[in-house]
């Protein structure tokens, strides 16, 4: 499986963070799970960050069964109407958006046995 992720690297303006998250839950959301051959569509809003390291205001995580499946979501007239209403979350927002496509592998957490 692959995951693409799209990092929102900078900052809500200041008093417009719920403005921010409600924008993406309202108008972004609804097209993103439309994505064609998407399997799970996981919003991350950042809590907290080591000092010191750059801020991600969110990350879009969507994850595919493979390539050929991103790349139809990628072509898809869907994902083109979420670029235009992303832009208009932008305008609540500085810094950048980039796109890193990820390789996934899972694995369940193993427990110490009881002593």
């Amino acid at each position: 499986m692959i995951i693409r992720y799209a990092l929102f690297e900078g900052e809500i303006h200041s008093g417009r963070e719920a403005e921010f998250r409600q924008f993406v839950k309202d108008r972004l959301v609804p097209l993103w799970t439309q994505f064609p051959e998407a399997e799970e569509i996981r919003i991350l809003d950042e809590t907290i960050r080591d000092e010191g390291a750059p801020a991600y205001a969110m990350a879009l995580a969507i994850r595919y069964p493979d390539m050929a499946a991103c790349e139809l979501a990628l072509q898809s007239p869907i994902r083109s109407k979420s670029r235009e209403v992303t832009g208009e979350l932008l305008k609540m927002f500085t810094g950048r958006v980039h796109h890193h496509v990820f390789d996934a592998s899972e694995y369940e957490p193993t427990r110490a046995p009881e002593e």
